[in-house]
């Protein structure tokens, strides 16, 4: 929850494009977006349970193998937040208006067709096996309804205080150099987490 949480928080496409939804046309259509971001997960979530259940089923190699690059993608990721700018710039001028469903479906498409959601998720996820006992399928399960929930408190809060993280963001421009080395810090702990 707290490795999901850190994520959520830090900056990337989503959030801020919930922010700028909920900034330029209102809460309710932040909250649309994140309806539709959040529920796309169920997807990734249901092809990471299955496949990797079976691959942890047939082969204790592969299943170590894909740990290994779980952890190697996530320093990869923390070396691409390392090079990446501090700043955060807000401007809501290209953001067109749609109506709620088409802000949904729009959530949904964009989280379902992005393939760095399953490659996260089979980074982040096997790290968090929890029991010898239950099937890896509904672990598996567990931890993406746990992603889904704390997400959605996260994303929904950026979407309700649009307005006022918007003009903090605006005050404060160190904000952005927190959130960067928090995110670098985070993804090189869950790395180190998974092989150790």
């Amino acid at each position: 929850m707290l490795a999901t949480a850190a994520l959520a928080i830090s900056p990337g496409p989503d959030n801020i494009y919930v922010l700028m939804q909920s900034v330029t046309h209102g809460r309710k259509y932040g909250l649309a977006t994140v309806f539709g971001l959040i529920s796309g997960c169920i997807i990734h979530t249901t092809l990471l349970a299955f496949g990797v259940s079976a691959i942890i089923k047939n082969s204790e190699t592969l299943f170590f193998s894909i740990k290994v690059f779980g952890a190697l993608y996530l320093l990869y990721l923390a070396y691409q937040v390392f090079r990446s700018p501090s700043d955060l710039t807000i401007s809501g001028k290209s953001i067109p208006k749609k109506t709620l469903g088409q802000l949904y479906k729009q959530g949904f498409i964009m989280n379902v067709l992005n393939p760095k959601v399953s490659i996260f998720f089979l980074a982040f996820f096997p790290g968090f096996l929890f029991s010898d006992t239950m099937s890896t399928v509904w672990q598996f399960y567990v931890l993406g309804f746990i992603f889904m929930g704390v997400s959605l408190l996260i994303f929904s809060a950026i979407a309700i205080l649009a307005g006022s993280i918007s003009t903090y963001i605006k005050l404060h421009k160190q904000i952005g150099l927190f959130l960067k080395w928090l995110q670098i810090i985070v993804f090189i702990g869950i790395a180190i987490l998974i092989l150790v």
